[in-house]
């Protein structure tokens, strides 16, 4: 019964019933004898019922005409026969492609060798599970006037790098790399020396990948070097060295390392030299007769706190670069930076930014090769803040409006 089901949806079912044709069939309400003979009465019947108009269960239809007016439909062929196949196929293509849609993105691989290795992770643990690295890709909000990376972008990358080391390692618990038996002191890392060296910038589209690794300073101490790549070269792009000490965040007083946070943390020391040579020339004091240029005003936001509600370190930086005259940021460009955190800055805090130039005809900076300057930042009372020394080297670029007169390297 399947197969002859099957068979007369394709191939045409000739009935003998359908030729024969009906003998009686009612129009209206009268009945026509197609097969027999005619009388005077019925044909008048049939007259009758043709001019009236035709009645369905008691109501007008208009419109209805004879079967004999009726156009015959098509012969049954095996063509008109065939079932409409066009929605089933549109729905088996937009399932496929769907599907395919789905296993890209799961087979996703870079298809650059300059793209992250690892786009959608936090970075690894390398060199026998001492060093972390990780990549960034440079974003477009994250490059200056001059088309390259700022040293804010630069020092905020050092600074992931720095966390996701602790996190990765097991130990992050809160704060800003405080491990557990540190949390359980309420301790937490600050930083007192940073000292950066910068040969080269990277620009829109690069992908940068940082190392970083820690080693004991002093006895109360912690050092964390940092090395900033050309991911696509492997050229050395950054180095930094920084030294952090722990603080009571409740007293926001210095502390001693307690013997269980050192037992937490020597497993990951790497006994290593700095990467970079400490510059062990003292940073000066200045003040209103001994700076060139003085910025004040300047107040912490609520979104340049951190989560120990203390003012970010690389917050610091910009506000130093506040004071910088800007015939040097022109012509110029931060090669070496050295800094001293001297006290930490809350949210009501009001500071001052200081700047002492070493060539004082600041009009003609374009004439001179490095520029070396010092920096304070204080408080409105006079508290020291950050003491600092900047190094600027000439840039490679004098018109930043056209670029094609950027060197390849630096574009």
């Amino acid at each position: 019964m399947v197969a002859t089901a099957a068979a007369s949806a394709f191939f045409p079912v000739t009935s003998s019933s359908s030729d024969a044709g009906v003998k009686n069939k009612k129009v209206g309400g009268g009945s026509v004898s197609l097969g027999g003979g005619k009388s005077k009465s019925r044909s008048l019947q049939v007259k009758a019922n043709a001019q009236a108009p035709p009645r369905i269960n008691g109501t007008h239809v208009e419109g209805l005409k004879n079967e004999d007016d009726a156009p015959s439909p098509p012969p049954r062929t095996f063509i008109n026969q065939l079932p409409d196949w066009s929605m089933l196929l549109a729905a088996i293509t937009t399932i496929f492609l769907a599907a395919e849609k789905q296993w890209m993105m799961l087979d996703w691989k870079p298809r650059r060798s300059d793209m992250l290795i690892d786009p959608f992770g936090i970075g690894r643990i390398v060199q026998d599970g001492l060093v972390f690295r990780q990549n960034f890709s440079i974003r477009s909000y994250e490059i200056g006037a001059d088309r390259t990376a700022s040293i804010e972008t630069l020092m905020n990358h050092l600074q992931e790098t720095a966390l996701n080391h602790v996190k990765t390692a097991g130990l992050l618990v809160d704060g800003f790399g405080s491990t557990p038996e540190m949390c359980k002191k309420n301790l937490i890392w600050v930083v007192t020396r940073m000292q950066v060296v910068v040969d080269r910038y990277p620009t829109w589209g690069d992908v940068v990948q940082v190392d970083t690794w820690v080693d004991a300073s002093g006895k109360n101490g912690m050092r964390r070097d940092w090395l900033l790549r050309d991911c696509n070269t492997g050229e050395v792009l950054t180095r930094a060295s920084s030294v952090w000490v722990m603080m009571n965040k409740l007293t926001r007083r210095l502390s001693k390392m307690p013997e269980e946070v050192r037992r937490e943390i020597e497993p990951y020391f790497m006994n290593s030299d700095p990467v970079v040579d400490e510059d062990s020339r003292k940073l000066v004091k200045l003040n209103d007769n001994t700076a060139d240029f003085v910025h004040k005003g300047l107040t912490p936001r609520w979104s340049d706190l951190d989560v120990n509600q203390h003012v970010n370190n690389v917050k610091y930086i910009g506000w130093i670069l506040e004071s910088a005259p800007l015939p040097i940021l022109e012509s110029h460009e931060l090669s070496v930076m050295t800094l001293e955190y001297r006290r930490e800055c809350g949210r009501d805090s009001v500071l001052q930014s200081l700047t002492a130039v070493s060539h004082k005809d600041i009009g003609n900076m374009g004439k001179f090769g490095n520029i070396e300057c010092q920096h304070l930042l204080q408080l409105e009372d006079g508290a020291e803040i950050v003491r600092g020394r900047t190094e600027w080297r000439p840039k490679y670029a004098k018109n930043f409006g056209n670029i094609d007169q950027i060197p390849a390297e630096s574009a």
